[in-house]
């Protein structure tokens, strides 16, 4: 595992040294080491197992796109365009962002005062051309992404079983798991940390 990658969410949030952002990432520094840990456990390990380099990137490359983050999506899809036998991926990765635009949060609570907050949503499918060119276990993996993104409350173990059947191993689909949350996680992050530095550059004005 490297030691010389850049501080991820420094760099998306275009943080610089001695800034007011980064002394507020300052104040808390286990937080932003254990996000660095993430980042670096997910995508440089010392060993991928089950779910690859390119499994992960197209992976994360896609919850980006799904949250509308044009600047995240282009971080983990650019090694990917770099690739020139990666680069069809990007092309699928993309068609299928636009396929599964929603707005969420979806899914049903049991009977009860939430049930007020219920609401009913698509439910994604890769098309049948982006199945083709992903495979089973990329597109089970799109499929399920989208579920844990739009549709939390409707997770169950039927979703589980088909991505083993579509090939994922219970280690994958624990890593695949902790790839929509950190993928998440951090787009929450450099939002706030962009309205911190919207809200500091209103107060100097």
């Amino acid at each position: 595992m490297t030691t010389s990658t850049p501080d991820i969410i420094d760099l998306l949030a275009g943080i610089k040294p001695g800034s007011s952002l980064d002394r507020i990432r300052t104040q808390r520094p286990e937080t932003r080491e254990q996000a660095q840990k993430s980042y670096l456990a997910l995508f440089e390990p010392d060993n991928f197992g089950d779910v690859s380099l390119v499994e992960r990137q197209a992976i994360a490359s896609f919850i980006a796109g799904l949250h509308r983050q044009p600047d995240i999506f282009e971080f983990y899809v650019s090694p990917l365009e770099e690739s020139e036998a990666n680069r069809w991926l990007v092309e699928v990765i993309k068609a299928e962002i636009g396929a599964a635009q929603a707005v969420g949060p979806y899914g049903q609570y049991p009977a009860g005062p939430l049930s007020v907050e219920e609401a009913s949503g698509p439910i994604y499918q890769v098309s049948n051309a982006g199945r083709e060119a992903l495979g089973a276990k990329l597109a089970a993996a799109l499929e399920h992404a989208h579920l844990l993104v739009f549709h939390l409350r409707d997770a169950s173990p039927k979703a589980l079983q088909a991505l083993i059947d579509a090939g994922w191993t219970t280690d994958g689909i624990v890593t695949l798991s902790q790839l929509v949350s950190f993928v998440a996680f951090q787009i929450r992050v450099i939002a706030g940390l962009g309205l911190l530095a919207a809200s500091n550059r209103r107060a100097a004005a």
